[in-house]
């Protein structure tokens, strides 16, 4: 009785482990949850470099079929081309964030490895991609892409010049769930003085629709823009100054919320940074009301005035 006993316990758990075991290197359709268990969660921050890329991907193999049974062809191909032909794809990672989960892979075709992140929502479904790096670069920098905790995905490259100066172009990428793309919140180089006097807006050309939407400037370095959120008293905005009197600057990327008929405020859970906005007119007032120095020099503070800026006439 024992023996049979042992016998059973040993088939059940054999069977167990064929069901779980499931393959993502055929054609046969696949579970989500079966597809999202083959990433294992990155911890972050991370840095990924295009010498590494390979020995940083999960030996498991995803066949083209399975990806595009979670992802179109239109990102794909974007990737892979329109006829992908010996095509490898590994896992990489996963970050769970509260609205999205955030898919790394490894595609490898031609002898030629890319690192691209997919994003999709709660109940994930795919929304939108993009390539980060890969591994056949030929300009004498290094490449990598750097990802925090928000996450933000920095593809930069670099290289020393004349013996000791370090030439670098970082560009910040991140995910805007109400637009559903990923933007650039982070243009820094210092190989083009003409990129340096220019600051770029993440938020351009986002909507700007609602009630308070809109440019407010005093000039080409000091402004706030502001855009429709996802609800009508919730905005995006992003606001730069420079203060030449003590060679100061700040910047804020992040969402205000309207608490009174005219009263906005920024504040997020973690950041001891709040922001008061106070709308009248044609102006917005922006006072700092918590500790934001974080996003500021140490000698200034986000207080000030601007006047929106009228929208151009649209052609008929």
């Amino acid at each position: 009785m024992y023996r049979l006993y042992c016998v059973l316990l040993l088939l059940a758990f054999t069977a167990g482990c064929k069901s779980g075991d499931k393959s993502l290197a055929g054609n046969e359709p696949v579970s989500d949850d079966d597809f999202f268990a083959a990433f294992s969660k990155l911890a972050l921050p991370t840095v990924y470099a295009d010498t590494n890329m390979l020995r940083r991907a999960d030996t498991t193999t995803i066949s083209y079929a399975v990806f595009n049974q979670f992802v179109p062809d239109s990102a794909l191909q974007k990737i892979t081309g329109k006829t992908p032909k010996k095509l490898s794809i590994h896992p990489v990672g996963m970050i769970k964030k509260e609205n999205e989960f955030y898919l790394l892979a490894n595609f490898t075709q031609n002898k030629r490895t890319k690192l691209a992140v997919f994003t999709f929502d709660k109940q994930k479904k795919f929304r939108s991609s993009l390539e980060l790096l890969h591994d056949k670069y030929d300009d004498g920098y290094r490449h990598y892409v750097s990802v925090n905790k928000e996450p933000t995905f920095s593809v930069a490259k670099e290289k020393i010049a004349d013996g000791s100066q370090l030439l670098y172009t970082r560009q910040g990428y991140a995910f805007n769930n109400d637009a559903g793309i990923f933007f650039v919140v982070v243009n820094d180089s210092n190989e083009d003085i003409k990129k340096l006097s220019e600051i770029l807006n993440p938020l351009d050309t986002l909507p700007r629709k609602n009630k308070f939407s809109g440019d407010y400037v005093k000039d080409k370095k000091n402004f706030v823009s502001i855009r429709d959120g996802k609800a009508p008293n919730k905005y995006l905005f992003f606001t730069h100054f420079e203060n030449k009197s003590n060679d100061c600057t700040g910047e804020l990327k992040g969402e205000l919320v309207i608490v009174a008929d005219n009263k906005g405020i920024f504040k997020e859970t973690g950041d001891p940074c709040v922001i008061d906005f106070s709308f009248s007119g044609n102006t917005v007032k922006v006072k700092e009301q918590g500790s934001c120095g974080n996003h500021r020099g140490i000698k200034c503070y986000f207080n000030d005035s601007y006047t929106r800026k009228k929208e151009p006439k649209k052609k008929k």
